[in-house]
């Protein structure tokens, strides 16, 4: 499966402005799309910054929707009064154990590697780092999409709240920062989020 995320960096007040275009205008719009799966948002609501990710059951299904989500995203950003930046992926693994709750909280690190080591690393991530996530209170499940050509990914972690996104942060550091000299990875940017809209659909793959 594939996705395509859009960041934006727009104003805080207006976010929940966006969540309701997207959940009473965009959604019914993407439904009836062939080869459309579903759609999340992450939001902070403190900077204002944004990431919507829809999925889609394969690369043409992708391709097919870019002239319809090109009229979408200019009116989330012209919601948010925010530029915006696009990315595509394929999505390499998702693991749900829970459905997240309202007041769920993401993390989402972004990680660059030599482009001939991502599918080792994400094959070693699976093994090695979801399962220690499974133990941790209120973990609810674990995405991770790829860009194979540039050495690219992204991990979106998300817990039921605050206090177990910080509890996992504090018990995982020392996992993920030894995977990371293991493995050979960078990580370039982390963010955490209020996870607003949770309706990316996407089967578990682990």
């Amino acid at each position: 499966m594939y996705a395509r995320s859009t960041g934006f960096q727009g104003d805080p007040h207006r976010i929940d402005d966006a969540v309701h275009y997207i959940r009473d205008k965009a959604m019914p719009a993407l439904m009836g799309m062939d080869g459309f799966v579903g759609i999340s948002m992450l939001a902070d609501r403190s900077s204002g910054r944004c990431i919507i990710t829809s999925s889609f059951e394969d690369l043409a299904a992708l391709r097919r929707s870019a002239s319809e989500m090109r009229g979408i995203r200019a009116r989330i950003a012209d919601v948010l009064q925010s530029p915006q930046s696009l990315e595509e992926w394929r999505i390499a693994l998702l693991h749900r154990v829970r459905s997240a709750p309202e007041g769920a909280r993401t993390r989402v690190s972004w990680c660059r590697t030599d482009p001939a080591r991502l599918d080792p690393t994400l094959d070693a991530y699976a093994e090695s780092v979801v399962p220690r996530l499974n133990d941790l209170p209120g973990f609810c499940s674990v995405s991770v999409m790829a860009d194979a050509e540039h050495g690219r990914s992204t991990a979106a972690v998300t817990f039921t709240d605050d206090a177990a996104l910080q509890e996992a942060g504090a018990r995982m550091a020392p996992v993920l920062e030894e995977f990371s000299r293991q493995r050979g990875g960078e990580v370039t940017d982390d963010a955490t989020f209020d996870l607003v809209l949770a309706h990316l659909r996407v089967p578990e793959t682990v």
